[in-house]
């Protein structure tokens, strides 16, 4: 009964690894981000942050008169740090409009135009520039563009947005098959901020992705630690339970992402799991 309810599980986990474009890779690697993800505005801004503030909120609201907006603004900017806000939020504009590749490059400009003194602005800049190469299926772009965010990261010294960079740009080396690299990036995300629980998940993944499930084993068990709701968390616990023999705690797993979330997308692939397991 494992043996054939594994043999299931693996059919429905993933694709064979000698097959496909991305052989073995985990969706929460590849899959493209949501557009928030590209738009994210910094979590701090510098200074004359105000106007971008306001343009923030109104390419959430109207974005075709946010990018007038910043048309203007940059035409009437009054030193480096405005042109670099006005070309932020140009490119916050865009992602709204669908338009990635011009979102793309307007994040570009205003990673080139932001001053000396203010790395970790640099860095999320960056960083959203790769995203939305991503967004626009070119990982290789995408892969150069947080490969920049990351140096900037560091000299800005901020730990959680080194690890973030860090998970972004291990999702675009996963999507160009460059798997060991990706896994190394996601241990300096771990190293970096070890409450990143998202880090720690998507390693498990990796991992498992990779037959390390030894390393599965112990980097779900952190991630659960941090994110012990997460159903993202809990199914992912459950299919490495399972491939490592241990049904009943896959069992548990599984069940568990019904009770946190049973409305959700892992609700439904843990309920086929457990049919699965049942046979």
């Amino acid at each position: 009964m494992i043996a054939s309810a594994l043999a299931l599980l693996l059919m429905q986990v993933g694709p064979d690894p000698t097959q496909g474009s991305f052989p073995g890779i985990p969706e929460e690697l590849r899959d493209r981000p949501q557009r928030e993800s590209v738009a994210a505005p910094p979590a701090t801004l510098p200074s004359s942050g105000g106007k971008l503030a306001e343009c923030v909120t109104l390419a959430t609201e109207n974005a075709s008169a946010a990018s007038d907006m910043a048309q203007t603004w940059r035409e009437t900017a009054a030193n480096q740090l405005e042109l670099a806000q006005s070309a932020h939020c140009l490119g916050l504009a865009l992602v709204r409009l669908d338009d990635f590749d011009g979102a793309q490059r307007a994040f570009d400009l205003a990673t080139d135009e932001v001053p000396d003194g203010a790395p970790a602005y640099r860095a999320r800049l960056a960083a959203m520039s790769g995203n939305a190469a991503m967004a626009q299926g070119k990982p290789a772009i995408a892969e150069i563009a947080f490969a920049r965010a990351s140096r900037f990261a560091a000299a800005s010294a901020d730990a959680p947005l080194t690890a973030s960079i860090a998970v972004d740009r291990a999702r675009a080396l996963v999507a160009l098959d460059r798997r060991e690299e990706a896994a190394a990036e996601l241990a300096q995300a771990r190293a970096s901020d070890p409450a990143n629980g998202r880090a720690w998940l998507l390693s498990a993944t990796l991992s498992r992705r990779l037959d390390r499930l030894g390393e599965a084993r112990e980097q779900i068990a952190q991630a659960a630690l941090l994110a012990p709701q997460d159903p993202a968390v809990g199914l992912e616990a459950g299919v490495i339970a399972a491939l490592s023999g241990r049904e009943d705690d896959a069992r548990r797993s599984f069940e568990s992402v019904l009770q946190v979330a049973p409305q959700s997308p892992e609700a439904t692939r843990a309920r086929s799991y457990l049919e699965q397991l049942a046979t």
